[in-house]
């Protein structure tokens, strides 16, 4: 079973690939109970291993890689903004301790990163993997950049990978989408997450992000 998580303003959204190559679609609000279920590998759309100060060379690297997409990609996500609950303290803070702000986009996901590095520890990060949506679709798009997933191109790009990966229900799991799911996050992240690790698996080799700090035991 390999699984691909994002997050979204109710809970989680998870796509579950099965050994028998049947794929579902479901929304969590415990991902713990998600973690603690029987699986190969899950791949998230959220920073782990989280380091004090500085950039994580794993952005620096995935951005580089993105080209003049790079901005889809973003970074600054440090372990001490996790205790501030105002984006001006959170802010002054971080250009205080090493010169790099904080955005409005990574304020607001902080209380995503909060769960997931609760939760994390080294065992739970043997099967539980960072991954990034927009470089698994230029992947999977024979490395060539996408246009914007808001546009009505980057759509209709993006659904024909996930056609053409086996992704036959995207439609209806589009229709299945619940609160304030959209449409473009549904296509975001999880339906292609599972994919990379399980061709990797076959030879036993799974894919890293570089050099980072690992998160409490």
């Amino acid at each position: 079973m390999f699984i691909g998580l994002d997050g979204y303003a109710k809970g989680w959204v998870a796509v579950r690939l099965a050994d028998n190559g049947t794929k579902e679609i479901d929304f969590l609000t415990d991902l713990k109970e998600c973690f603690d279920s029987s699986f190969t590998r899950a791949m998230i759309d959220i920073p782990i291993g989280l380091p004090d100060r500085e950039y994580r060379h794993c952005d620096i690297e995935g951005r580089q890689l993105l080209g003049e997409n790079r901005s889809r990609l973003f970074c600054g996500a440090r372990r001490p903004l996790l205790a501030y609950e105002k984006r001006e303290d959170a802010h002054a803070w971080a250009k205080a301790a090493d010169g790099i702000g904080v955005s409005c986009q990574l304020f607001c996901l902080l209380p995503k990163i909060r769960q997931v590095d609760d939760l994390m520890t080294s065992r739970r990060q043997a099967r539980v993997r960072e991954s990034h949506p927009e470089l698994i679709f230029q992947r999977l798009n024979n490395g060539a950049l996408l246009p914007s997933k808001k546009s009505q191109d980057g759509i209709r790009l993006r659904r024909r990978i996930l056609l053409d990966e086996g992704f036959a229900s995207i439609d209806a799991w589009l229709e299945a989408r619940i609160g304030t799911a959209r449409r473009r996050m549904t296509f975001s992240m999880p339906a292609p997450a599972p994919w990379p690790p399980r061709e990797r698996a076959k030879n036993g080799v799974f894919p890293s992000c570089g050099r980072r700090p690992m998160p409490r035991a």
